[in-house]
């Protein structure tokens, strides 16, 4: 049986190339389609298992992140992608893919409603995070695992706004959070946007849609690793043997596997 994924792709994405690598890395079977493609044909959300929307600035982010491809979706694609969803079939959006999943209303789902603001730091953060995958429902990540990955993006910070007030944010669609170094909360810049309960990624409550500010697909080869020539034995460049497990691509097999 073959796991197939489409990479939806518009003006400004950048990180679709990554994904679709990631992908096939895993064992599926990756396209990326235009979204001017898949408005004149939607059938083709048929003949898949997974919708990925990846990272970049569509549209040059232009009136807010995400603003403009959501819009586009909404009035070209909102009924094809009801169905999917309904479906159970699985979509992914990592960062401004995220903020896409949430402008449509997809994340985080009943309950309230999310949005994802400006960095509290009022900057835009690029580095590297430590995550614990949290309890949420779906193929995404093994709870409890650490995760080490990049985020990249300056509008990260997720908020969360209950249909009843002092509602909390339920704990079965956190995905994954930021951590620190110790078992506390993880603060600045261990939680480099400031977000709520430091969720770094949520689903909504039936599990087949995810959103997550970090990028796994750049963390796919053990030589992505940012310190990965540290690890020289007696002055002998390291192996990929010796490198620690590309944890982007974890998540990324968990998804093949599991939905097979």
């Amino acid at each position: 049986m073959t796991f197939r994924a489409m990479i939806l792709r518009a003006a400004g994405t950048n990180c679709d190339r990554e994904t679709e690598n990631a992908l096939r890395l895993a064992g599926a079977e990756a396209t990326r389609v235009h979204v001017n493609r898949l408005s004149v044909e939607p059938s083709l959300l048929d003949e898949i298992d997974l919708l990925v929307i990846p990272g970049g600035f569509t549209f040059g982010d232009d009136v807010a992140s995400g603003a403009v491809l959501s819009y586009t979706l909404d009035r070209r694609l909102r009924e094809s992608l009801d169905r999917f969803v309904a479906s159970g079939r699985l979509v992914l959006g990592i960062c401004n893919g995220f903020q896409v999943l949430v402008r449509l209303g997809y994340l985080p789902g009943d309950g309230g409603r999310g949005a994802l603001c400006w960095n509290l730091s009022g900057r835009f953060e690029d580095r590297w995070v430590r995550l614990r995958a949290g309890q949420a429902q779906g193929p995404w990540f093994e709870p409890g695992r650490e995760y080490f990955v990049p985020v990249a993006h300056a509008e990260g910070c997720f908020e969360w706004f209950p249909d009843q007030e002092g509602q909390p944010f339920p704990e079965s669609q956190i995905a994954v959070t930021y951590i620190g170094e110790g078992d506390g909360e993880a603060g600045y810049p261990a939680n480099p946007n400031g977000s709520h309960l430091d969720i770094a990624g949520v689903t909504n409550a039936a599990g087949n849609v995810m959103g997550l500010m970090p990028h796994p697909e750049r963390f796919v080869r053990p030589t992505h690793h940012p310190y990965w020539t540290r690890f020289r034995k007696n002055g002998v460049p390291p192996t990929e043997a010796d490198l620690p497990e590309p944890l982007g691509l974890d998540m990324f097999r968990r998804i093949v596997r599991t939905a097979l």
